[in-house]
C-alpha cells in the first residue's frame, strides 16, 4: 500500500476530527498506509478514555496516529510553532519512507506541505475546507490589509498554485477562487467534496419522537461568524407560536455565555437547554430533535466556502433545517431538495414567515424521507471517500509515471 501522510491542526478527540477526518481515513486505510498527525487540545487530551478509544480505533484500521499538543498561546506565535512542528515531522516522515503523498487539511498544514514539496518533491493535496482568511476577517480576528492578512493571502495563492490537487467544500468557493486567482488556477485540478457524514450512524429514528417538538442548534455559536441575534429572534418567535416547544443548543461553548447571548432576559427559562455531547452520543441526540437551526454570517465572502457538518448529519437523521442565504451551497441544496426553510433577515416578521413556512413543510409526510434522500445524494461519506480515493490514485499514479520517465 502507498504510504500517505495526513496532517491537520484539528484534534481527533474533537467531534470535527471524528466526523471529518477519521471517518474518511477509515475508508482510505484499506488502500493506503496512513500516518496521521493532529494537534489535540489540552482539555481533550485529559480525557484518557477518549484518547485510548481513538488509539484503538486507529490501530484497528492500521492508521499510525502521531498526536501533538495544541497550544493556544502565545496567540500569534502558537500557529508558527505548529507550523515548525509540522514541517519537522513531515520531513522526517518523508525521509523514513512514510509519505509518498501529503494530504493537508486547511491552510497551515498546506503551507507546510508546500515547503515539503519544494524540498523533497512529495506531492500534496490542499484540502481547503473553507476560505480561512475571509473567515478570520468576518470573525474580527484579522484586519484586512494588515501585514498578517497579506502574508496569509500570499500563502493561499502559493499553495493553490503549487498543489497537485485542490479540494474545496462548495461550488460557490470554486467560482470565487477562479475569479480571484485566474492565473494561479489556470489548469489546476479542483474537486468539490462537500462536508460528509457517516450516514450509517446518523439515521432517522425508528419511530417519531414522542413529546413536545424540540428545536435545536448544534455546534459553536460563539465563534464570531455565527449570527446569535438571528438565533435569538427565531427561538423567541418559536416560543411565542408554540408554548409547548423546547429548545436545545448542543455545543462545547461555555453554557453561561451562550445563554447570555441567546436568552439574555431568561424568557425561555428551563425550556432552553445548553449542553455538550460526545461524538458517540450525537446521533441519538439529533434523532430526538424536530428541526435544527443554523445561521452563519451569510453574504460575506468567507461564507462562500462553508459546508456545515451539522447540516449533513441533521438531514441524515431525516430532520429539516432553518438557515440563511449566502452560506456556500446551503440555500441551493435546501431549495432544490425542499428540506428546510431559508430565512430572509433577522426581523421578527421574517422569522414569523419562516415559522409558518416550516409548519407547512412539517405537515408533509414525505419530509423526513426527502431529508434523508438529500443527505445520501449530497453528503454521503461513501461518495466523499470515493472521491478522495480517486484523487489519491491519480496523484500517486502520476508520480510513479514521472519517476519511470526519469529512470527511462
Amino acid at each position: 500500500m502507498t504510504p500517505t501522510l495526513y496532517i491537520t491542526r484539528n484534534g481527533m478527540l474533537e467531534p470535527l476530527g471524528q466526523s471529518q477526518v477519521l471517518s474518511y481515513l477509515r475508508g482510505l486505510s484499506t488502500d493506503y498506509q496512513i500516518t496521521l498527525i493532529s494537534f489535540e487540545k489540552p482539555e481533550d487530551w485529559a480525557d484518557t478514555e477518549a484518547v485510548a478509544r481513538v488509539r484503538a480505533d486507529c490501530a484497528l484500521k492500521g492508521i499510525r496516529w502521531l498526536p501533538q499538543r495544541f497550544h493556544y498561546r502565545p496567540k500569534i506565535l502558537a500557529p508558527g510553532w505548529s507550523m515548525m512542528t509540522f514541517l519537522w515531522l513531515c520531513l522526517r516522515e518523508v525521509r523514513r519512507g512514510n509519505a509518498e503523498l501529503i494530504h493537508a487539511r486547511s491552510y497551515i498544514p498546506a503551507f507546510v506541505a508546500m515547503i515539503t514539496r519544494r524540498l523533497t518533491g512529495t506531492p500534496y493535496i490542499f484540502d481547503m475546507r473553507a476560505l480561512w482568511p475571509e473567515e478570520m476577517i468576518t470573525a474580527g480576528r484579522l484586519r484586512r490589509n494588515s501585514w498578517i492578512h497579506h502574508a496569509i493571502v500570499w500563502a493561499e495563492r502559493t499553495c493553490l498554485k503549487r498543489a497537485d490537487t485542490v479540494v474545496t467544500l462548495t461550488q460557490a468557493a470554486v467560482i470565487y477562487l477562479k475569479k480571484r486567482y485566474p492565473d494561479e488556477l489556470d489548469g489546476q485540478s479542483i474537486v468539490v467534496i462537500p462536508t460528509c457524514a457517516d450516514l450509517d450512524r446518523f439515521t432517522p429514528p425508528l419511530s417519531p419522537p414522542l413529546g413536545p417538538p424540540i428545536f435545536s442548534c448544534i455546534g459553536t455559536v460563539l465563534s464570531g461568524w455565527f449570527r446569535t441575534e438571528w438565533l435569538r429572534q427565531f427561538l423567541q418567535v418559536a416560543s411565542e407560536q408554540d408554548d409547548s416547544a423546547l429548545f436545545e443548543i448542543v455545543t462545547r461553548d461555555d453554557a453561561e455565555q451562550v445563554r447570555h447571548a441567546i436568552d439574555p432576559a431568561n424568557t425561555l427559562g428551563a425550556r432552553l437547554q445548553i449542553f455538550a455531547r460526545t461524538p458517540q452520543d450525537m446521533p441519538r441526540t439529533v434523532q430526538r430533535q424536530t428541526t435544527s437551526v443554523m445561521f452563519y454570517a451569510g453574504g460575506e465572502t468567507s461564507e462562500l466556502g462553508r459546508s456545515p457538518t451539522r447540516m449533513a448529519e441533521i438531514l441524515g437523521c431525516g430532520i429539516p433545517v432553518v438557515a440563511n442565504e449566502g452560506v456556500g451551497d446551503v440555500a441551493s441544496i435546501v431549495r432544490e431538495h425542499r428540506v428546510g426553510v431559508i430565512v430572509e433577515n433577522e426581523t421578527p416578521e421574517a422569522m414569523l414567515a419562516a415559522w409558518r413556512h416550516l409548519m407547512n413543510l412539517r405537515a408533509d409526510p414525505e419530509l423526513s424521507k426527502r431529508c434523508r434522500s438529500a443527505a445520501e445524494r449530497v453528503f454521503s461519506l461513501e461518495a466523499g471517500t470515493r472521491h478522495y480515493r480517486e484523487i489519491y490514485h491519480e496523484i500517486v499514479a502520476d508520480r510513479h509515471l514521472d519517476g519511470a520517465n526519469e529512470r527511462g
